[in-house]
């Protein structure tokens, strides 16, 4: 048999698989070790010192700790996926490395460093800054003084740090009554909860320390979140037993009776189409709601949910409220009938006479807002007691008639030469004014002079603050 040509035997000797083996520096369980290796090498011997120095938490674009175990793994499990580098980067370990380029090592985790240290030394890291563990404080004893120290420096952001440490670490029941003795804790921990919208909490918390009426008051706000008006009736219900105080029981009993109003008349569609509305009555305020009822139900019977009548009485609405909400409904309809409905009132001789809580300066002003006819305004000028203020509304409003008759009264002469200026040649009002000023030449009316102002209530008024 021939021998074969060491080229055959390198073929049949050789392989392109290779064997595992321990101290194949390719493998990847190798390149873990290599990162351990070079993680614990930056200045394991010197940690504390370095944290005086540094005093800054060194960490990576994931934000986790550099040199912390989630962050060696994380960087070892990376450059393993890494398709272009097999082997993990080497980390210089000569003495020329600068300390601000180091950060804590897995040596000094190992150590328990920042588990030995206690609540004191752990707060003042936390102010600094710097890395730290609250998961070491595992008795109430301590989780406590942990608090006590927060609370001593006064620094909100620690106090509530620590309060969410606690929050997930305690029993609601412990921690509520470990809070009852420190007030200042207590407050953050309030303001904490109220922040993050932990609603149902904050009713359990207000409720272990007696404050019933604060935590009726935090369970009725959860009404705002419900969108269904139906669900949202339903829950206002279900507050009316709660401990509120006498004013806020009243007020959540309103809130609920004008929501069940509100859905009933909001059923009643077909009266919305001679006046389309703007918007929906739900969840309106009680004026809004009785602006609403003048406008599209003025004149129900008082048995009605939806009667002007039936909501000022339910709600208990001031007269003065009351008029001025029905005035401006009944006014924007163009309904003077109604207007003067509402002011007509009969004396015990069966007489009537109108009569306004509002005064009737601003009843015209209402008026003239919506466009009143002038015999309408003029009406109601004819209404105001003060003859000054009569004749600066009038004049105001153009209510010329009643111009020219307070200065006919007051036989001011001079005033209807200059307002007969203001008219329009042949206008009604115009040859009024000059028929009054003829009569005073043929002498069938009194003389209008300058003299007899002092006559007049403006003059009298004037003697009689200069006497006193």
């Amino acid at each position: 048999v021939s021998r074969a040509k060491p080229e055959d035997d390198e073929y049949w000797n050789s392989s392109k698989f290779k064997a595992f083996t321990f101290d194949d520096d390719d493998d990847e369980f190798s390149r873990l070790k290599e990162s351990k290796r070079a993680v614990n090498s930056i200045l394991v011997d010197d940690d504390d010192d370095e944290e005086e120095e540094d005093g800054v938490e060194r960490v990576s674009w994931s934000g986790e700790p550099v040199g912390s175990i989630s962050w060696s793994v994380k960087e070892t499990a990376s450059s393993i996926r890494s398709g272009s580098e097999q082997s993990f980067p080497k980390i210089d370990t000569t003495p020329s490395l600068s300390k601000q380029g180091s950060g804590y090592s897995l040596s000094s985790l190992f150590k328990g460093d920042l588990y030995d240290l206690s609540p004191e030394e752990t707060v003042r890291r936390m102010q600094k800054g710097r890395a730290f563990s609250l998961e070491k404080f595992r008795s109430l004893q301590d989780k406590l003084l942990l608090l006590d120290e927060a609370v001593a420096v006064y620094d909100g952001n620690l106090i509530t740090a620590v309060l969410i440490y606690l929050k997930k670490s305690l029993s609601k029941e412990i921690l509520f009554r470990e809070l009852m003795a420190r007030d200042v804790a207590l407050r953050h921990y309030v303001h904490y909860l109220k922040e993050m919208g932990e609603q149902k909490l904050l009713v359990e918390l207000m409720k272990a320390l007696g404050r019933t009426e604060d935590m009726a008051l935090m369970q009725y706000k959860e009404h705002l979140n419900i969108k269904d008006e139906g669900q949202r009736r339903d829950f206002l219900k279900s507050c009316l037993g709660l401990p509120f105080s006498q004013d806020d029981a009243t007020h959540v009993q309103d809130h609920y009776t004008l929501l069940e109003r509100q859905i009933i008349i909001e059923a009643d569609a077909e009266i919305f189409k001679k006046f389309p509305r703007k918007a929906s009555i739900l969840n309106m305020p009680i004026i809004t709601t009785l602006y609403y009822s003048c406008f599209y139900h003025y004149g129900e019977s008082e048995g009605t949910y939806s009667s002007p009548e039936n909501i000022r009485k339910t709600f208990r609405i001031s007269e003065k409220q009351y008029i001025l909400t029905a005035l401006g409904a009944r006014a924007k309809l163009k309904s003077w009938f109604d207007v003067d409905s509402l002011f007509n009132t009969k004396n015990w001789l069966g007489y009537t006479k109108k009569r306004s809580p509002i005064g009737f300066h601003r009843v015209v002003d209402i008026l003239q807002k919506n466009s009143a006819p002038v015999n309408v305004l003029q009406e109601y000028v004819n209404l105001i007691d003060s003859p000054e203020l009569k004749l600066s509304v009038a004049l105001k409003y153009k209510c010329h008639d009643i111009v020219i008759n307070t200065y006919r009264d007051l036989k001011d002469r001079q005033e209807l030469v200059v307002y007969r200026e203001k008219l329009e040649r042949d206008s009604p009002e115009y040859r009024k004014i000059q028929e009054l000023l003829n009569n005073v030449v043929r002498g069938s009316e009194p003389p209008l002079s300058s003299h007899f102002l002092i006559h007049s209530v403006v003059r009298v008024e004037i003697l009689r603050n200069i006497l006193q």
